[in-house]
């Protein structure tokens, strides 16, 4: 297996990674997040791969992964300012930079267990960094090595972005899967 991470530029694989198997499906589209909560409740169907497509127009909302020409994985990530972290009263700020988020990493059933999440979230930091970032932050459980359920486990781990070179910036009050969420950080300057 031969992974490579790039910014998601492709419509059709950002679709493979986080649209539905049925167009008409209300699924997340990795909006809940990049989006203000009352657009992200409006939008059903087909409406919310075309606001993903809306968006790629502005830029890639991520990255992809790829074993040859299989997309295989996924993780959002972009400016804090233009994500509901921006204003999100359970997350807190460290400081006033200008800072980029990783918030979803997601790998494709069968590739999971390979190291993939690694991989995804070393091409976000590199897409940030790249794009002249400051800084990243992550916003994963603190989980202590117990077991997260799949269904939550698209935030990540504080073990994964420790491995990564992040540090614990700050506490925050938001729970996931039972899990206190910790802002993980990694300056780029």
């Amino acid at each position: 297996m031969s992974i490579h991470v790039r910014p998601a530029t492709v419509f059709d694989d950002i679709r493979t990674m986080v649209g539905p198997k049925k167009p008409t499906s209300n699924v997340c589209w990795c909006l809940s997040y990049r989006v203000p909560g009352a657009e992200n409740r409006a939008l059903h169907g087909p409406a919310r791969g075309e606001r993903v497509r809306e968006l790629l127009a502005g830029g890639p909302p991520g990255v992809l992964a790829y074993d040859g020409d299989d997309v295989v994985g996924w993780a959002a990530v972009h400016p804090r300012a233009d994500t509901s972290f921006a204003a999100n009263r359970k997350i807190p700020h460290v400081d006033d930079r200008d800072v980029w988020s990783v918030w979803c990493i997601r790998v494709r059933p069968g590739y999971r267990g390979r190291g993939l999440s690694h991989a995804l979230l070393d091409g976000a930091v590199r897409f940030a960094r790249d794009s002249a970032a400051p800084a990243i932050e992550g916003y994963p459980v603190d989980n202590r090595g117990a077991k997260v359920d799949l269904t939550m486990a698209y935030v990540g781990t504080r073990a994964l972005f420790e491995r990564a070179g992040f540090v614990h910036a700050a506490d925050t009050t938001s729970v996931l899967n039972g899990f206190p969420r910790v802002l993980m950080r990694l300056d780029l300057a």
